[in-house]
């Protein structure tokens, strides 16, 4: 245990830790959504990820993801691990480079017990939750975040037992309603604190993250 894990296991127990450190996540995606629920879920705890995004970083992602100047033109998948390895540098981070499709979608997430559906796509979304929505691991998917001034509309629905979405179902990005970070960060956030509050509930219950 580094001094990062003991510093958040004073404020949530040992065996807390221990259970949320044997959870595998995979997200969908290493943008707006991905990159800031990622930082948020390794400041939490969570050591074991599977991240998958093809895409560069580029100047116009800054305003809201989870990058720096310097990372413009570099791989996603590679600046997200240094910058989430500066948060805990124990972390175990398999990162992929790669489009995501029907045809490999399980070769990444196989063995995973949550998936974050981090995409900006509608149709990769919808690919993601209907590969998942019915298996038996934790779903989190994400579906109305752009715009600002209305932040409260972003949330939490469960659908089902397992699955989640977060946002307002409404606000597609578009020039009149860009993605910004006050509300990509709150329902990256929202993410994030679905995957903490599930576990957390199974070391209150005496679950193990297989139940």
């Amino acid at each position: 245990m580094n001094p990062f894990e003991s510093g958040l296991a004073f404020h949530i127990g040992k065996e807390a830790l221990e259970l949320l450190q044997s959870v595998r996540i995979g997200i969908a995606g290493a943008g707006g959504l991905g990159s800031n629920c990622a930082a948020n879920l390794v400041r939490s705890g969570f050591k074991q990820f599977v991240i998958v995004d093809f895409d560069n970083v580029e100047y116009s992602n800054l305003n809201r993801q989870f990058f720096f100047w310097a990372q413009s033109g570099k791989p996603k998948v590679e600046m997200l691990r240094e910058n989430l390895m500066a948060i805990n540098p124990d972390l175990d981070l398999s990162m992929h480079s790669r489009k995501i499709d029907s045809a490999n979608m399980n070769d990444f997430f196989s063995e995973c017990q949550a998936i974050v559906e981090a995409f900006d796509n509608p149709e990769c979304k919808k690919m993601i939750v209907e590969r998942y929505m019915n298996s038996e691991k934790l779903l989190v998917a994400a579906s109305g975040i752009s715009g600002w001034g209305q932040s409260d509309r972003i949330k939490t629905r469960r659908i089902r037992e397992n699955f989640f979405i977060v946002g307002d179902m409404v606000s597609e990005a578009s020039r009149e309603c860009p993605p910004m970070s006050p509300a990509v960060n709150i329902a990256a956030a929202k993410q994030a604190d679905v995957v903490l509050s599930y576990y957390l509930a199974r070391v209150k219950s005496g679950l193990g993250h297989e139940a």
